[in-house]
């Protein structure tokens, strides 16, 4: 019978975790820390890191793309990605690596959500100025997808 140190143990963990999904260290590292010394940890984790199994920025590439794909905005999207420990520049690099015109991109969920009615009752465009906030949309991205520059948004007061 064999024994496996604990650093294998950790280090096994991890690797079947990595096997279904990219994770973020930091996200590695709540899923692993019950029962395991600290140090046994972070030092499984920097190993992962060194030898490429694991890595912020990949995680990220793959988190921006996946929500994309569901429909989110950039402000939602970072938000999410900074929850799970991504640091600030590799959040910018992932949202900016696909090249992806966010305002095309509000306006295709803006499409898809409401099939292009853009509605004069004020009560009824404030529901679709919080649904594209609400999606991670900046202000001018969601002017863009609503097809006028000049609509001023109602402030978060007037919206209830």
């Amino acid at each position: 019978m064999t024994t496996e140190s604990p650093q294998q143990q950790i280090r096994q963990q991890a690797l079947q975790l990595l096997s279904r999904r990219e994770y973020s260290a930091r996200e590695l590292q709540q899923k692993l820390a019950g029962g395991h010394a600290a140090e046994d940890l972070a030092a499984v984790l920097e190993q992962l890191a060194e030898q490429g199994l694991q890595s912020d920025r990949r995680f990220a590439e793959v988190w921006v793309r996946h929500r994309q794909a569901q429909g989110f905005g950039p402000i939602r999207i970072q938000s999410e990605l900074r929850q799970k420990g991504i640091a600030s520049d590799q959040v910018q690099a992932a949202l900016e690596a696909d090249g992806m015109d966010w305002f095309a991109h509000a306006c295709d969920v803006w499409q898809c959500r409401f099939r292009g009615r853009c509605e004069r009752d004020p009560r009824l465009k404030a529901k679709q100025i919080r649904f594209l906030q609400y999606r991670g949309f900046t202000g001018e991205q969601i002017r863009h997808a609503l097809g006028s520059a000049d609509t001023e948004l109602p402030d978060a007061d007037s919206l209830d």
